[in-house]
C-alpha cells in the first residue's frame, strides 16, 4: 500500500512526465497519464474526506461526553428540596392584592365598575383559603389561632415525606375576609387590602429582638412568636389624611407557627399566613400614598427593591 505521501509523489512525477512527453509531441500518452494522476487525486480526496469525516465525529462525541458527564456530576451535588446557596437568598418580599401595575388602587364609590377588578382579584386570591379547600386530614392540621412557635416538621433531607400544612381560616381576616362583604369594603369607601410574605425555602423569620430596631409608632405592634407588619403615609403631608388603619389576622401580622416553608415538592399545600388590612377613613378625592413594612431582625430593605420586606402604594377614592 502506497502512503499519502507516495500517492503525492508518484501525482506530481506523473505531471512532469506529461510535461515531457507533450514536448516530444505524445499526445495521447500525455492523456492516458494525466487521467491516471487525476484518479490519483480522486482516489487522494477520498480518503482524506473519510478521514476528516471519522476525526471530526470522534472529536465533537468526546466534548459532548465531557459536556454531558460534567452536568451529570453537577446535578449529583444539587439537593432535590433545598437551595445549594441558601445563605445568598434575599430576605422575602411583601406583596398586596390586589396588585395593580402601577402600584396604586383608584375607584369611584359610585361606580362598580371602577372597584370590580380589585374585588374580583381578592375573591380569586382567597379562594384556595376556603374551609372546604382545607378539610382534608392528611394534608393539613390545625396550628392554632394564636401566634406559636416554629412548627417543626423535620429536616428537608429527611425520609418524612410530604409535610401537612397548618389551616389558615379566612374568618380571621374579619370584614376583610369576604366572607359577608363580597365587596371587601370597596362599596362603603372602606377598602381591603391583603398582605402576605412571599415564599423561600427553609426561612425562618426572626421576630424584632427588642423595641429599638423598629420605629416608636410600630412598636405596640410587637409581641411573641409573630412578624409584626406596619403601614403609615409615605409623604409628610398625607399624615393626617390616612386615617386609622385595621389590622386582621393571627396576631396581626405573620405568626410563627407558618414557618419553615418545605417547597412545592414537600409542602404542596403549604398556606402563607395573612394579614388583612381597612382603610376605614381616607380624605376622598385625594391621592395618598402608603408605605407598608414588616419588621424582624433578618428582614432588610434596599432601595432598589421597593418589594423587599415592604411595599408602598397609592389609594385614591373618587366620590365625585
Amino acid at each position: 500500500m502506497k502512503t499519502s505521501g507516495q500517492r503525492h509523489f508518484s501525482l506530481l512525477r506523473a505531471f512532469w512526465r506529461a510535461g515531457r512527453s507533450c514536448e516530444a509531441g505524445g499526445g495521447d500518452s500525455v492523456a492516458v497519464r494525466v487521467w491516471s494522476g487525476l484518479s490519483s487525486v480522486t482516489e487522494l480526496c477520498s480518503c482524506l474526506t473519510v478521514k476528516i469525516l471519522v476525526f471530526y465525529i470522534i472529536f465533537y462525541g468526546c466534548l459532548a461526553g465531557i459536556f454531558v458527564g460534567t452536568i451529570q456530576a453537577l446535578l449529583l451535588t444539587l439537593s432535590h428540596y433545598k437551595p445549594t446557596w441558601q445563605d445568598r437568598v434575599a430576605p422575602p418580599g411583601l406583596t398586596h392584592t390586589p396588585l395593580s401595575d402601577k402600584a396604586e388602587v383608584t375607584f369611584n364609590l359610585n361606580d362598580v365598575e371602577t372597584y370590580l377588578p380589585y374585588t374580583k382579584a381578592l375573591k380569586d386570591f382567597l379562594a384556595k383559603y376556603d374551609d372546604e379547600n382545607q378539610k382534608d386530614q392528611m394534608k393539613f392540621e390545625d396550628c392554632g389561632e394564636e401566634p406559636a412557635e416554629y412548627k417543626n416538621r423535620g429536616d428537608l433531607e429527611s425520609d418524612v415525606g410530604i409535610r401537612k400544612a397548618c389551616r389558615f381560616p379566612r374568618a380571621v381576616l374579619g370584614p376583610c375576609s369576604g366572607i359577608e362583604d363580597r365587596d371587601f369594603g370597596f362599596k362603603e369607601g372602606k377598602p381591603c387590602l391583603i398582605v402576605k410574605l412571599n415564599r423561600i425555602v427553609n426561612f425562618y423569620p426572626k421576630p424584632p429582638s427588642s423595641n429599638e430596631s423598629i420605629p416608636e409608632e410600630a412598636q405596640p405592634k410587637v409581641q411573641p412568636n409573630v412578624m409584626p407588619l406596619y403601614c403609615t403615609n409615605k409623604k409628610e403631608e398625607d399624615a393626617g389624611k390616612i386615617g386609622e388603619i385595621k389590622y386582621y389576622g393571627i396576631g396581626a401580622g405573620f405568626p410563627l407557627q407558618y414557618y419553615p416553608y418545605y417547597g412545592k415538592l414537600l409542602h404542596p399545600q403549604y398556606l402563607q399566613p395573612l394579614v388583612a388590612l381597612q382603610f376605614t377613613n381616607l380624605t376622598l378625592n385625594s391621592e395618598l400614598r402608603i408605605e407598608c413594612k414588616v419588621y424582624g431582625d433578618n428582614i432588610f430593605y434596599i432601595e432598589k427593591d421597593r418589594y423587599q420586606g415592604r411595599f408602598d402604594i397609592k389609594l385614591q377614592i373618587n366620590s365625585l
